[in-house]
């Protein structure tokens, strides 16, 4: 991946909001969050990190391929809030606003799925 100046990778950006993770069994991520000090922080918390290695790695870390499938489920999630230009765009300044907006998109696509 290519960062350009004031991005940061994965992981370090999940670095600053670790603390504020909700408790939960096991978290799904992709190989931009194969890190040891991540995957440590996420044990030391109680959490099972499903994460692919990188291909880089020199001994591979085993992670569930069964549960990992699982996560387009979330990614086709993101993909349909994304689709609602207000969401997309980012038109709302304040976090409570925009998070406000989510819940709102959510709840209608879940709405209109039934």
């Amino acid at each position: 991946m290519l960062l350009s100046e004031g991005q940061m990778s994965d992981y370090k950006g999940a670095a600053l909001m670790i603390d504020a993770f909700p408790k939960a069994k096991t978290l799904l991520a992709d190989r931009g969050y194969d890190a040891d000090w991540f995957r440590q922080a996420l044990i030391d918390r109680g959490i099972t990190p499903c994460i692919p290695s990188k291909a880089n790695r020199k001994v591979p870390i085993p992670h569930d391929r069964v549960l990992y499938r699982q996560r387009h489920k979330v990614e086709n999630m993101f993909g349909k809030i994304k689709d609602w230009r207000r969401i997309h765009t980012r038109y709302d300044r304040c976090a409570h606003t925009f998070m406000s907006a989510i819940c709102i998109v959510a709840t209608v696509i879940f709405w209109i799925n039934q």
